[in-house]
């Protein structure tokens, strides 16, 4: 993984603000909604984001194959490395869809089954969460101004548990799951803005009881380990992304420390 620098987190940065830009072009004119093969709702921005992070990417110096949620027939494999870029250029379309701002685009970098790097852009604000393998975790404001961020650690005993949920996935199961959890305090919020929230120690765990994909998990599983966190199935092993003809995730938890 030495191969990983600044250079490339920087302008993996560039190109999810670019797909951004993209975005909140059509969430400004206002736009239709389509309906893909598995009910999931499909918008014009997840598109134009597709078309721009796959440019970008192909136009790095170093070809990586590219899964990406909007033409995920078109990967073949990982390369000889075992690597592959993991993208969703529009995380949380429902949340686009209701104009609640909680939507983000995902890019990750896979290498032998791990997120080594990760950009999470919340094109609405600007804010940028980035991090990679030797390098660590980082906030970057829409004005440039960058700093590291660390999850909060494991409550102190009695304290309130700060958990995020789901906006629009929530379930019977995590009523169970929450009531062994103990005292606790529930925010529901769209995308995987949950864990990058756990990763700057705004919140403390993130349960998702339920049926993800790869590429909705894997740019921020990056920035939360390299923050201290985990992101782990409920057996306690790590998410794997070795499998990318396995799209979906186990039930998962992300955890702040």
């Amino acid at each position: 993984m030495t191969w990983i620098d600044q250079t490339l987190l920087s302008a993996v940065t560039r190109i999810a603000r670019d797909a951004g830009e993209a975005i909140m072009d059509v969430y400004a004119r206002g736009f239709s909604v389509t309906e893909k093969a598995d009910h999931s709702p499909l918008t014009e921005a997840d598109l134009a984001a597709h078309r721009v992070i796959v440019a970008g990417l192909a136009a790095l110096p170093e070809a990586i194959p590219i899964l990406s949620e909007e033409d995920a027939g078109s990967f073949s494999r990982p390369d000889a490395q075992a690597r592959y870029w993991l993208v969703d250029p529009l995380d949380g379309t429902k949340e686009f869809i209701k104009r609640n701002d909680e939507f983000t685009v995902n890019i990750a970098l896979i290498e032998r089954g791990r997120p080594v790097l990760g950009v999470v852009l919340v094109p609405v604000t600007g804010v940028a969460y980035v991090a990679a393998a030797g390098l660590g975790a980082h906030k970057i404001h829409a004005d440039g101004k960058c700093v590291a961020i660390s999850v909060a650690g494991r409550p102190a005993a009695g304290a309130t548990w700060r958990v995020m949920g789901s906006r629009s996935h929530a379930g019977v199961a995590l009523a169970g799951w929450l009531e062994t959890l103990g005292a606790h305090e529930l925010t529901p919020v769209g995308s995987s803005l949950k864990s990058c929230l756990i990763a700057e120690g705004r919140a403390d765990v993130y349960p998702r009881l339920g049926p993800t994909s790869l590429w909705d998990t894997g740019a921020a599983q990056a920035v939360l380990e390299q923050a201290g966190g985990r992101v782990v199935d409920l057996a306690g092993e790590s998410l794997d992304y070795a499998d990318p003809a396995q799209t979906l995730n186990p039930s998962f938890v992300a955890w702040g420390f």
